[in-house]
């Protein structure tokens, strides 16, 4: 690895971190913002701060791409073209999420239209025939690109809009995951992938620090559907669907407790006059409602705080992606 590498993760960093300021300061300008719902306070917070992070993230990822034309002497292996499939990917899976966010959170774009919205960003996948067509032993033939590619960004980009709500979680489960999927696959000796990984996983951090508790700015469904659709876009290059969709475990529960209240459901809870959290609902609807549960029945307070809720999530998601290292560790460690 040269250490030069460095640049492109760095520059997505800074130019996200420096990018924030002037977008909360814009946001509230135009009122494009909204309620802290976790929170007794009704200051509005900055709202669609994504749009930083992609700003970030493609200008880190050409830098990238830069370096690798006129400092390395690109090659025909270098995966120039990949990346530029990824990144197109990702732009149209932002452009909805910003549409969303513009509309607002209530509202939005009909769910039937954001799903046909998701498989059109999946089409330069398809259209290269992306990834391979043998999964696990099993040979799907056309049916990868032309099924299990549109499922899986469809998938990906929808559920991690899933499991959000509280300061800092979004961002810092997109962290974590994919540093996780960019160790995974340094392992597998497939770099490139590692770096657009690790180039988004900098850019989250930078949106992180503004965005974890007390939160000054919110992700939008530009971030969440964005980081979605890179996860499974990551996946489906690099050959490991299945860790994957393992690591997605907390994200698969989130789909089936909301599924369980007919995605009607929120993930917010009731907020305490000292700030603690109570249960909304007699029944969980999300892993937010089981870490309030969790936390009020282990703490000697027997109170739930928000950010507490983002710790515990975050923890059973690292509990999960040590697990698949285990699990998945012959497919990882070439």
């Amino acid at each position: 690895m040269n250490f030069l590498l460095i640049i492109p993760i760095l520059l997505g960093f800074l130019i996200s971190f420096f990018c924030i300021p002037f977008w909360i300061k814009k946001t509230k300008e135009f009122g494009l913002t909204g309620r802290d719902m976790q929170k007794r306070t009704e200051e509005k917070v900055s709202e669609a701060g994504g749009v930083c992070v992609i700003i970030g993230f493609m200008l880190g990822v050409l830098t990238y791409i830069a370096m690798k034309t006129f400092y390395f002497n690109r090659n025909p292996d270098d995966k120039v073209f990949e990346i530029m499939v990824i990144m197109s990917v990702i732009l149209i899976v932002a452009f909805v999420g910003f549409t969303d966010d513009i509309l607002g959170w209530k509202k939005g774009l009909p769910k039937i239209v954001r799903i046909g919205l998701f498989v059109i960003a999946s089409l330069p996948l398809v259209v290269i025939s992306a990834g391979n067509l043998t999964l696990n032993g099993v040979n799907f033939g056309l049916a990868y690109p032309f099924l299990l590619i549109p499922i899986g960004i469809v998938g990906a980009s929808a559920t991690f809009n899933f499991l959000a709500g509280y300061n800092g979680l979004e961002s810092s489960q997109g962290i974590i995951i994919l540093s996780a999927l960019s160790l995974v696959t340094f392992f597998r000796q497939t770099t490139w992938i590692s770096m657009i990984g690790i180039i988004m996983a900098a850019c989250l951090f930078a949106f992180y620090l503004f965005n974890k508790y007390p939160g000054k700015i919110f992700p939008g469904d530009i971030l969440t559907y964005s980081t979605g659709a890179l996860i499974a876009s990551l996946a489906i290059f690099g050959d490991i669907e299945a860790i994957a969709v393992f690591f997605f475990i907390p994200y698969i529960l989130e789909t089936i407790l909301k599924v369980r209240g007919r995605l009607k459901k929120e993930s917010f809870a009731k907020v305490n006059e000292d700030g603690s959290l109570e249960m909304p609902y007699d029944k969980f609807y999300g892993l937010e409602h089981i870490s309030i549960y969790l936390l009020k029945k282990i703490k000697p307070s027997h109170k739930a705080y928000e950010k507490e809720v983002v710790y515990l999530i975050n923890f059973f998601q690292i509990l999960v992606i040590a697990a698949g290292f285990l699990i998945f560790r012959n497919q990882i460690f070439l």
